[in-house]
């Protein structure tokens, strides 16, 4: 589905990402891991358009991304969830649901997407009239899963979903992670979280200072010693 070749990114004379190569399989949950600055983020805004990168290929169902704009990026079926979430916090939570379809024009199949949101998530349901800034840490991460969904992606870019979110309200958003793979969604996970990112995903990319350092399954990242050295808490 989508496959990255020799990817190179630069901030003025920082040189981001360094020739990666990855590549996500249709129906995959496929996890990036690494420390803080080591290109995950950058990867991310790479694929959906909001960072040009210097060299190297995108080819996303067989086109290549470059040419791409991001609006264009989400009409092909690409949607990207930001770290730190980025909700519309003087708008309702209705209407931030409403702006993740922004592209679309079937005003009927866009309600039944917005009930299907509220379905994974009831609590936004319960606050769809609240202002999103009034919501919790946690509410506020679902919001913004429920409008990257409003845009019918193939594939769902999410960045740091865990982050500052109690633990109990990380295991409900993974299981809804899942959820939304199990209905047919291929996903691109970014986390810090990294045990709880390689329980949920297929395949791990292990990521250092912009170079793609490890790869291989889930489970066999789960079990690798220098993985649990430096991720897994020894």
């Amino acid at each position: 589905m989508l496959e990255i070749q020799d990817l190179n990114v630069y901030y003025g004379g920082i040189h981001a990402l360094k020739d990666i190569s990855l590549k996500i399989n249709e129906g995959e949950i496929v996890t990036l891991i690494g420390a803080n600055g080591a290109g995950k983020t950058t990867t991310l805004r790479t694929i959906s358009g909001i960072k040009k990168a210097e060299s190297g290929t995108i080819l996303y169902e067989g086109k290549n991304l470059e040419s791409y704009s991001a609006s264009n990026i989400v009409k092909l079926g690409i949607s990207h969830v930001p770290e730190g979430r980025r909700v519309f916090s003087t708008m309702s939570v209705y209407e931030n649901l409403e702006i993740g379809a922004f592209l679309r024009k079937d005003k009927a199949e866009i309600k039944k997407d917005i009930k299907y949101v509220f379905s994974l998530f009831p609590r936004l349901e319960e606050r769809k009239n609240q202002y999103a800034g009034t919501l919790s840490g946690g509410e506020q991460q679902m919001l913004a899963i429920g409008r990257a969904l409003l845009s019918r992606p193939k594939l769902l870019l999410l960045d740091e979903p865990s982050m500052g979110l109690a633990p109990i309200i990380v295991n409900e958003i993974f299981d809804i992670i899942k959820n939304i793979n199990k209905e047919g969604t291929t996903i691109l996970l970014v986390e810090q979280n990294a045990n709880m990112a390689l329980q949920t995903a297929h395949r791990a990319y292990i990521i250092q200072n912009g170079r793609i350092d490890i790869e291989g399954s889930a489970k066999d990242l789960l079990n690798n010693e220098q993985v649990k050295e430096a991720y897994l808490g020894g």
